[in-house]
């Protein structure tokens, strides 16, 4: 059988993972390129040869999507192989045209091909879209578990957006190795919360990797949480899977890739923000559940928010700064910051559009619905310069900060600012407790 060539069209996550798992060391094909979108400055790297292994002992190129119809034809390709996430059916079938329509085959690998199996019991945290409350639930699961005398050990869904050889086992424990690793905002983001709370969590390129050197941990390792992201199904083999899925988007979770796929795989679905989504909503999500995956259990839950100095919200005019990706691929209209801004009674949310600069302007005319809000995007050193200078520039008050992280630690704003905190709050029964306790239960037995 002749060698099938091949294309993994990707946005620096679950691409990389998917060559790693089925094609490396794969004889029967060869991966030509990588093509990478969502991710601003991936195309024009490589996927370097000291990961891409023996058969590709000069790396492997990486191009915008934008020339995939040019390639598959270039490099006679056989095979595209989609590769991310958190885009709608249409995207992905669109993709598939220009794919079909270019002589060469569309495909999507399944968990079979490209989970990997730990020594360890694994529960995975998944969610229906970016901006479900992912990220807290994981924090929640992590608390039980710790409270429970285990050790745990996170691992985050790649964001590999600086030298990738650097990243390909990152171990982190303490704040000062995000400064070590480079994090980008959306990097420090995820790990911050999980290191000031005093577990360790892994990320990198090379999730095999990762996953051993998890596994025998220096501080221990008792479970393994796979702390998901972009709405992917898990790259580890779980042994509890929870979904988290969102009201104020409701539907999407049976019309986006792959997030149908982690709704029907969901051990445990979990309802997120019942306290601010309206009823016909939430009726709506629960419709989905029943239709796809009637046996898992269902949680309804919460985000509360606090702010840590409400009075600079009260009768003020207010810059509300989100997460980056919640508000472009995420197409999150309502985030803690804006709840924060009605709660307390703000008299006006800036409108930030008539004050970016550079790649933040840019960002606005590529994702035009993201309205009122700034995305703290900061990919890079050119990104985080001008989400800095976008602040400052604004005509405000004050600034709400809704990220996960401080952005005074890595910017500098010189306005009036207060922070939003949101963990997640269970509603009745059944429980995260009453779940966590019970896989404990078959864990020890």
């Amino acid at each position: 059988m002749s060698t099938k060539n091949i294309i993994i069209i990707g946005a620096a996550g679950r691409d990389f993972h998917n060559f790693n798992t089925f094609f490396r060391d794969n004889e029967d094909y060869s991966v030509k390129a990588f093509t990478a979108a969502q991710i601003p400055d991936i195309d024009g790297r490589k996927y370097p040869e000291e990961l891409a292994g023996k058969l590709y002992p000069e790396g492997i190129p990486i191009y915008s999507e934008a020339k995939l119809p040019e390639l598959i034809k270039e490099l006679s390709i056989d095979d595209c192989i989609f590769s991310y996430s958190d885009v709608p059916y249409e995207k992905v079938m669109a993709v598939s045209a220009i794919v079909n329509a270019s002589g060469a085959n569309f495909v999507l690998l399944g968990p079979s091909a490209t989970m990997l199996s730990s020594t360890k019991p694994v529960i995975a945290v998944g969610a229906v879209r970016t901006g479900c409350g992912k990220s807290q639930t994981s924090r929640r699961i992590i608390e039980i578990l710790m409270e429970n005398g285990l050790k745990v050990v996170a691992i985050r869904h790649p964001m590999p957006y600086g030298n990738l050889i650097e990243q390909k086992v990152q171990r982190f424990a303490v704040l000062d190795d995000l400064e070590k690793h480079k994090c980008t905002i959306e990097e420090m983001e995820e790990y911050e919360p999980h290191v000031v709370r005093g577990n360790v969590i892994y990320a990198g390129v090379d999730y095999e990797s990762i996953l051993r050197a998890a596994e025998k941990d220096p501080a221990g390792c008792d479970v393994i949480v796979w702390d998901g992201g972009n709405n992917d199904f898990p790259f580890y083999k779980p042994d509890l899977m929870v979904t988290v899925t969102d009201p104020h988007r409701a539907g999407h979770e049976l019309r986006y890739y792959p997030r149908e796929v982690t709704l029907r795989m969901a051990d445990v679905v979990i309802i997120n923000k019942v306290d601010s989504a309206d009823p016909q909503s939430i009726n709506i999500i629960r419709q989905s559940i029943e239709k796809v995956n009637p046996k898992a259990i269902v949680i309804d839950a919460a985000s509360p928010i606090r702010v840590d100095n409400p009075s600079l919200i009260r009768g003020k005019k207010v810059l509300v700064v989100e997460d980056g990706p919640t508000l472009t691929h995420g197409e999150m209209k309502i985030g803690a910051g804006t709840v924060a801004a009605h709660k307390f009674g703000a008299s006006e949310i800036v409108d930030p559009r008539p004050f970016t600069v550079g790649k933040l302007s840019e960002t606005f005319r590529l994702y035009p619905g993201i309205g009122t809000l700034l995305p703290a995007m900061g990919y890079g050193k050119q990104q985080l310069a001008d989400l800095e200078k976008t602040i400052n520039n604004t005509e405000c008050d004050t600034v709400i900060i809704a990220t996960p992280i401080d952005l005074n630690r890595i910017i500098k704003i010189r306005k009036p600012n207060t922070r939003v905190y949101y963990d997640l709050q269970e509603i009745g029964d059944p429980d995260l407790s009453q779940v966590i306790n019970e896989f404990i239960g078959k864990y020890k037995s």
